[in-house]
C-alpha cells in the first residue's frame, strides 16, 4: 500500500492551513486574494482586485446602497491581504496600526441612587427641572415628576404611600430646590395607581386563560 497516494493521508485540515482574516468569505476568496498578491504585473494585479471587489459585493446584494459599501470591501480586501496587495485603490488604503489600535474604554455611569426604586431617568426630569424658569409649565413638570415617583414608590413593594414621604424624597432629590409640600396640594390617589396595575394584571391573565379555556373546550368535543 502506497501511503503517499492514498487520499486519506494527504486530507487538508483547518488548522494546517494558512489563516483566514475574514473568514465570512471563505477561503476560496482568501486563495483569490493571495494569488492576487502574488501577480507582478500592476495592471493585471488592478484588473484581478476590481474582479475579487466585484464578487464580494455580489455576496452582500443588500447593502450596495449603503454608504461606502465599496470602501468597505476595498478595505476589507487589503485586510485579506495582510496589506501586501499594491493595487490602485479608489480609496486611502487603511493602516495597519489603526486599524489595530484597541479603542479608548467607555465611562459608564457609576450612579449609586439612595432611593433606587425610582431609576435614573427621574433624576435626569429632576435636574432638568430644576434648570427651567418659575412658572405654570415648571409646575406642571414638577406634579408630574411627583406622580410618576409615586407610582414607581407603589410599584416597588408597597400598598400604600403618603405624599408627603413622596415630597421628602422629592425635596431631597433636588437638593432643597422644589418644595411641593409647601404647596398644599395632593397627588393621585393610591387607589388609582394600584386600580391600573389590577387592571393590567387582569388584562394579562384574561388573554392568557382565554387561550388554555379554548383549548380545554375542545378536548371533550367528540370529532367526525
Amino acid at each position: 500500500m502506497d501511503t503517499p497516494s492514498n487520499p486519506v493521508y494527504n486530507l487538508e485540515y483547518n488548522t494546517e492551513r494558512p489563516y483566514l482574516h475574514i473568514p465570512e468569505y471563505g477561503r476560496h476568496f482568501q486563495k483569490m486574494v493571495d494569488y492576487a498578491v502574488g501577480i507582478e504585473d500592476r495592471d493585471e494585479r488592478n484588473r484581478i482586485a476590481n474582479a475579487i471587489i466585484s464578487c464580494m459585493g455580489n455576496m452582500q446584494p443588500h447593502l450596495r446602497d449603503v454608504p461606502d459599501f465599496q470602501h468597505k470591501l476595498w478595505d476589507q480586501l487589503f485586510i485579506m491581504s495582510d496589506f501586501k496587495l499594491e493595487v490602485d485603490s479608489p480609496y486611502p488604503i487603511p493602516d495597519r496600526e489603526v486599524l489595530h489600535q484597541r479603542p479608548e474604554p467607555l465611562g459608564y455611569p457609576q450612579n449609586h441612587p439612595k432611593y433606587r426604586f425610582y431609576g435614573n431617568n427621574i433624576k435626569r426630569m429632576i435636574d432638568q427641572a430644576v434648570q427651567w424658569e418659575e412658572g405654570d409649565k415648571r409646575s406642571g413638570l414638577e406634579y408630574a415628576i411627583a406622580n410618576h415617583m409615586k407610582k414607581c414608590y407603589l410599584n416597588w413593594n408597597k400598598d400604600t404611600v403618603d405624599d408627603k414621604v413622596i415630597f421628602q424624597h422629592l425635596l431631597e432629590l433636588s437638593d432643597g430646590q422644589i418644595d411641593l409640600a409647601s404647596e398644599g396640594e395632593n397627588l393621585t390617589e393610591s387607589g388609582q395607581f394600584l386600580k391600573q396595575r389590577a387592571a393590567r394584571s387582569n388584562r394579562s391573565s384574561s388573554g392568557g386563560s382565554g387561550k388554555k379555556g379554548g383549548s380545554r373546550g375542545n378536548r371533550g368535543k367528540k370529532r367526525y
